[in-house]
């Protein structure tokens, strides 16, 4: 399979550049000979694979954890631009990384759209009805995760099906993000209807796959709406409100349990085994970022893992290129951790005399702290730092050959779990309990016997932690709990410096800290989404905010719904 994407890659041409610096300049660049491409089953698999790498490179290269990890305030890095503007809360339209993730999802979109357009207009008899739709729907599930994220990141996105008219007519109105939702419901549902129970190759994403997504959007959409299924009109307006729709939330239960009673996917074992090479698309991955393994001179670039680069602090435990020396977990997630939660923080944060045999394995593994001195402003992160060439033989620089996890089946567990919270204190659902508690005792935690949102929001902030995850868990809480999401933001120590007591052994905040933090700006209800690039507003000016700084959206048309939820569940 991996030998495909670099195939068609190459016979593709510019595709994994189109779109990802800048969305309005996006045109058509699939290979000239497209009419007589699509002429096999293959052909449909060749074209849908760099939909797994290419198009999601430059989100993924900073914009994965920057915001994920680095808004939500996992991540602590007063030297990376682009990470501190977002953790502390002080970005513009001209801040590094925007126009490059805004960019960089709308090239998933764009390419996702040509896919679906080409093979609705170019596959020839031979290539097999199940084929077709099985590549529809593959395109479809990359292009309703993109505007999943658009709608959380800036809570509006330009919604549409085909490239070419963007191009020729790029200055046209955001829509709403509730429209955002719904689009990408849809895709995912279609894909969920569409896409086989099985992966058709190792790595690829399956109807289990989309329902595991939809459980996530699900739950975004919950919060947005306030009754039934969503029709342009139920529009939640108060944030305050403290309650979500109970529709979607019945719908986000059903989807995970789906998932979870139907498909052979399930918890790793160990968890520290999620983030090794050998455990690529392993039970637990409903949905990785597939990348090639070897030197960028040999796969070149855009198919190369590089989070690694940025999170690897010394040339003992990545290879090259190490940007990760200052980055830092945060004192608010170090502090966080449950004193039993060991296996979990080991695996996520490299802290004082924690050992890992997996690095400098000549020299008989690494001891953080020991083998090499520590940091001196935190704990580095561990999470996606997995040792050089001589280790695993597959890391080189800026190309670790991990796959990146957008999605893993712990995470459907507490999609299941929260939902049955729902807008209750708490619940002692015996279903919920028992699908929480199995992602707690895999970390040696002890069961609970009884859930509130404050238990669940341990859990997603630890297991996820370093994924990419926990700024959306904070904005889909805003979207019906604001002012408590903006106090929480307020109060989490942002920037604090904090270092091991060699006395103790305790690792304690400095006693210089003064809150907010250094640099760090009052979170408010703006700060839940993110300004638009300067780039984009200065081509679009629909993308501008007006004169009460919000960006004005118009709604989308909507046609008859393709898949019903009925047959879906």
């Amino acid at each position: 399979m991996k030998t495909k994407y670099f195939i068609v890659a190459t016979f593709l041409g510019a595709l994994s550049l189109t779109g990802c610096e800048d969305y309005l300049t996006v045109s058509n660049t699939t290979n000239p000979n497209q009419e007589t491409f699509f002429d096999s089953d293959e052909a449909i698999d060749q074209a849908t694979a760099p939909l797994y790498n290419y198009v999601w490179s430059n989100f993924n290269e900073k914009f994965y954890y920057g915001m994920g990890d680095g808004r939500g305030n996992n991540i602590t890095a007063q030297w990376s631009s682009y990470i501190y503007p977002y953790t502390n809360m002080n970005e513009t339209s001209l801040s590094e990384g925007l126009d490059g993730a805004w960019g960089s999802l709308y090239s998933v979109v764009a390419q996702s759209n040509n896919t679906i357009n080409n093979i609705i207009n170019y596959s020839t008899s031979a290539v097999t009805e199940e084929a077709k739709y099985q590549g529809i729907a593959e395109a479809r599930f990359m292009r309703g995760v993109a505007y999943w994220y658009l709608g959380s990141l800036w809570g509006t996105a330009i919604l549409y099906t085909n490239t070419s008219d963007l191009v020729n007519n790029y200055v046209v109105p955001p829509h709403r993000c509730t429209d955002v939702m719904e689009f990408a419901i849809r895709d995912l549902e279609y894909a969920a209807y569409h896409l086989p129970e099985n992966p058709s190759a190792k790595g690829r994403v399956t109807k289990y796959s989309a329902m595991g997504m939809l459980s996530r959007v699900y739950l975004s959409m919950a919060g947005l709406t306030t009754d039934g299924a969503y029709n342009g009109s139920n529009i939640a307006t108060d944030p305050n409100r403290g309650q979500r729709n109970t529709y979607y939330l019945d719908l986000t239960r059903k989807a995970a349990l789906k998932v979870i009673s139907e498909s052979s996917y399930g918890l790793m074992d160990n968890y520290a085994d999620l983030f090794k090479y050998e455990n690529n698309n392993c039970k637990e991955a409903l949905f990785q970022l597939q990348w090639l393994t070897g030197s960028t001179d040999a796969i070149g670039w855009g198919c190369n893992q590089a989070i690694t680069a940025f999170m690897g602090w010394s040339t003992m435990v990545s290879d090259g290129t190490n940007w990760g020396g200052a980055v830092y977990a945060s004192w608010n997630l170090f502090s966080s951790y449950e004193t039993q939660d060991v296996i979990r923080r080991n695996a996520t944060v490299a802290s004082y005399g924690v050992h890992y045999p997996e690095m400098n394995v000549k020299g008989g593994g690494y001891t953080y702290g020991v083998t090499e001195n520590a940091a001196s402003g935190g704990c580095n992160i561990k999470k996606y730092v997995h040792g050089t060439l001589d280790d695993n033989g597959v890391s080189y620089k800026q190309s670790s050959g991990l796959n990146t996890h957008m999605l893993r089946m712990a995470e459907v567990y507490l999609n299941l779990a929260e939902a049955i919270l729902g807008n209750n204190n708490s619940t002692t659902d015996a279903v919920a309990l028992n699908y929480f508690n199995q992602v707690r005792n895999r970390a040696g935690m002890p069961s609970k016997t009884a859930l509130t949102y404050q238990d669940i929001h341990y859990e997603r902030r630890i297991e996820l932690a370093l994924e990419g995850q926990y700024w959306y868990d904070l904005v889909r809480r805003a979207y019906y709990q604001q002012q408590e999401v903006v106090n929480y933001m307020n109060n989490q120590s942002r920037n604090a410096p904090y270092n091991r007591n060699e006395d103790t052994g305790v690792y304690e905040i400095s006693e210089s800290y003064v809150a907010p933090g250094a640099g760090v700006a009052t979170a408010t209800e703006r700060s839940m989404t993110l300004p638009i690039s300067d780039v984009d507003q200065n081509k679009n000016h629909y993308l501008k905010t007006n004169s009460n700084g919000v960006i004005e959206t118009v709604a989308y048309e909507f046609g008859d719904k393709e898949v019903n939820t009925d047959t879906l569940y």
